[in-house]
Formats: C-alpha cells, sequence, structure tokens
C-alpha cells in the first residue's frame, strides 16, 4: 500500500530563518489538510458509492497517482488508467499509467486523450466510473477537435499574455471533446462519480481539468469573445472560429446519471494554516479568497495591506490569501506567478523588522522552475543591492528565481502530489 505523505517542518527548510520552525509548520498543516488520499479516503468513508456490476478508476491530474491508490485501497476495481504529471508507484492491478505533457499539452497528452476514449468505451450501463480529478488534466489529457501544434500555440500564447486559468479553460472545452462532459457523453450511459480537487479560484467545476465530467455553462461566443480578447483570431498558428463547438449544457440528460464532488480545495488549506497560525500564538485574519490578476499587482497590493496593518495590529499577526494569479511575459527571465507575487513585495516590505512574506505553490511546482515560491524580509531589498540586484529590474524582466536564488530565499519542496492554487502569508512577529 502507498503511504500517503505526511508533511513537516523539516521539508520546507525554513529554519535559518527567524521564527521559521513556526512557519513551516504552518505550511505544513496547510498542505496535509488537502492531502489527495486522505481526502478521498474521507469521502467514501462518509458516503456509499452506488451500486454497480463492475466498478472502473480513471485518475487525471497532477494528483491522480495518490487518489487512484486510495480509491483502489477500499474498494476492487476492474480496470484503472491514470494520467498524471509525475507518476508515482501504484499498488493497483490492473492499471496503465500515462505521463502526459504540462502546462503546454503534447504527443503524451493526445496519447492520453486516446487512452482515455478507448478506456471508458468499454463501460456498459449498469457500471461504475469513478474518476479521480485534479488540477493539471487539462493539459496533460487531450482530444482536440484542432491540430496539437495549433492547440500548443493557442495554449502559449495564451499563457504568456497573461490570461486566466478559467478564460484558458472555456478555451480548451470548445476544442477538445473529451472537456466540457466530452467524457460522460463517451462512458455508455455508465454511472459516473468523478471525485475532486480543485486548483480553480471560486472552485468552478467545468473549469477543473476543464470539466471532463461536469456540464458547461459557457458558449461558443464565450469561447470567441476571449479570443477577441488577446487578439487571437486568425493569429498565426492560432484556432479560427469555425474551429469552436458546443459542449454539453447543464440540462443535457446524459448528467442524470452523473455526481461531480469536490473533496478538498484552497479554501480548506487555508483554513488549516488560519488554525495552525493561531495555534502557534498568531492573531490571524483570511483577507483574500479567490485572489486573481497580474501576479505582480497582487503582490505588491497584499504587501501594502500588510504594511498598514502594522500600524494598527499587534504582533505577532498573520494575513493569508490564496488563489491563484497569473504572470504577463514582458522580458525572457526565469519564474513562476508565486515568486513574482514575492518579488514584487520585495521593495515595499523593505527596511521592515520582523516580518516575512511567503508565496507558495501547493503542487509545488512555480512556473517552469524547481522552486514552489519564494520568501522575503524585510532585509531582502539591502540583501539584494549589496549583490548588485535591485527587484524592479528583476521584475521588469520576469526574472523572479534568479533574484531570489542569489539570495538564498527559494522554497523548494518538489511536486507535492496535490494541488489547490497558490497561498499567500504574511507574517509579523
Amino acid at each position: 500500500m502507498q503511504t500517503q505523505r505526511k508533511w513537516t517542518s523539516k521539508h520546507f527548510s525554513l529554519q535559518s530563518y527567524s521564527h521559521g520552525d513556526s512557519v513551516a509548520r504552518i505550511l505544513a498543516s496547510a498542505l496535509n489538510a488537502v492531502e489527495p488520499g486522505a481526502a478521498v479516503k474521507k469521502y467514501l468513508h462518509e458516503n456509499p458509492l452506488p451500486e454497480a456490476k463492475r466498478v472502473f478508476a480513471l485518475g487525471l491530474g497532477k494528483a491522480a497517482c495518490a487518489m487512484t491508490q486510495a480509491l483502489a485501497d477500499g474498494i476492487v476495481l476492474t480496470d484503472t488508467l491514470v494520467i498524471t504529471k509525475h507518476a508515482s508507484a501504484l499498488t493497483v492491478e490492473p492499471v496503465t499509467v500515462i505521463e502526459g505533457n504540462h502546462p503546454v499539452p503534447g504527443i503524451a497528452s493526445l496519447t492520453a486523450g486516446s487512452a482515455a476514449m478507448k478506456f471508458v468505451s468499454q463501460l456498459a450501463p449498469d457500471d461504475l466510473l469513478i474518476c479521480l480529478i485534479s488540477g493539471g488534466g487539462s493539459a496533460l489529457m487531450t482530444a482536440p477537435l484542432i491540430p496539437l501544434e495549433d492547440l500548443q500555440s493557442l495554449t502559449s500564447a495564451l499563457l504568456a499574455c497573461g490570461a486566466r486559468i478559467d478564460e484558458i479553460n472555456i478555451l480548451r472545452r470548445h476544442l477538445d471533446s473529451l472537456k466540457g462532459g466530452g467524457l460522460v457523453r463517451s462512458a455508455n450511459s455508465a454511472k459516473v462519480v468523478s471525485l475532486i480537487l480543485s486548483d480553480v479560484v471560486n472552485d468552478s467545476l467545468e473549469t477543473i481539468a476543464s470539466g471532463p465530467t461536469a456540464p458547461d455553462p459557457t458558449t461558443c461566443e464565450d469561447a470567441l469573445s476571449i479570443l477577441q480578447k488577446y487578439d487571437l483570431v486568425g493569429a498565426q498558428h492560432c484556432c479560427a472560429p469555425t474551429s469552436l463547438h458546443e459542449t454539453l449544457k447543464p440540462d443535457d440528460p446524459v448528467f442524470a446519471k452523473v455526481q461531480n464532488i469536490l473533496v478538498a480545495s484552497n479554501i480548506i488549506a487555508l483554513q488549516s494554516a488560519q488554525e495552525q497560525s493561531q495555534a502557534e500564538g498568531f492573531q490571524t485574519k483570511i483577507i483574500h479568497v479567490g485572489l486573481q490578476g497580474e501576479a505582480r499587482i497582487a503582490g505588491k497590493e497584499i504587501a501594502l495591506q500588510f504594511k498598514e496593518s502594522l500600524k494598527t495590529t499587534k504582533c505577532p499577526f498573520c494575513l493569508l490569501a490564496g488563489g491563484e494569479t497569473t504572470v504577463t511575459l514582458f522580458g525572457s527571465g526565469k519564474g513562476g506567478r508565486n515568486q513574482e507575487t514575492a518579488l514584487a513585495a520585495v521593495d515595499v516590505l523593505a527596511g521592515l523588522k520582523d516580518v516575512m512574506f511567503i508565496s507558495l505553490a501547493t503542487d509545488g511546482e512555480d512556473g517552469p522552475t524547481d522552486a514552489s515560491g519564494a520568501v522575503v524580509t524585510g532585509e531582502s531589498a539591502q540583501r539584494a543591492e549589496s549583490l548588485g540586484m535591485f527587484a524592479a529590474d528583476h521584475l521588469s524582466r520576469n526574472d523572479a528565481y534568479v533574484f531570489f536564488d542569489k539570495l538564498n530565499d527559494l522554497i523548494k519542496i518538489g511536486p507535492s502530489g496535490t494541488n489547490v492554487n497558490d497561498l499567500i502569508l504574511c507574517f509579523a512577529f
């Protein structure tokens, strides 16, 4: 049996910071609260599954292995398909595991889409399909209605121009036969139960992994408006409006035998962090749920709010925020949205004593880097300047990784196995 990952303060390597152990325990508590396997087991313990002649499992997303293993620990499965980014050992038989491409779909994602189509085609009306869905599934599995090369160009363009994940996934749903309820359409009227780990703001089911088992309230017109917003209509290697197809809507009878259940989300991680910070002696307040927008703007605004709170709030205290920002690329630097969020806070907090600002990707992977986020203190700006670095300069070219790497202020925990957006924590000691 695969053991669930248990996070401790040692995983975050914050011992060199003042109060680092306390902060690390808070981060560990947040991730432990959204451990995918535990979330699945909790649901199964509290809720009976529909009766079925045979039971199949399809895991999709970054947390697919942990969620699938937890399911297999509790019930007998006829067949299992797992599509994920980083595969881990599974004691499940029979099982097929495919590592797709992320964040831009590739050949492996196309292979995964074909495998998913074939997998659900074997279902009968008296079977049960249990889907274990988590973030990343949109890119990891695809059955595109346009050439893969065009889908890759479109995805890259959307990521570069700062489009929100919900906007990107609206387009994905209208360009893919498996998304927007498409997987259900291919399931031969079998019963479907989807246990879902949310990685999107506001937990909209159609957005998580682009909703392979969820109805889609958006239309082709909505998708077209996004193409127009980012000036991608008719752009080279991007799709034409005629490529868009309509998705399954909430009133479609195909969903009569479908249950979509949320088992973990960003707010659960935030609440656990809040409880642990209170146990550590901090006054604590959640100031943002569903944070969106440009990372550099969000980082500066939260840092300013934190700085203002220092005037009125008794120390020690902690402010918490959760959501998912975006990055518009202005330069050729290296980084991710959490590192850029933190970089935007450096100058705001410069010179302040006994403060810490952390932005962390709960999946452990911030952008195309090996870091999950970064730490800022009141000394960060001065330390950087002593090395000839300035936060504004690095921010102008999206080069947060190099900035924090030279300061030894990156947080590196590796792929976490879960994925519920990002966390921002501001501490005053």
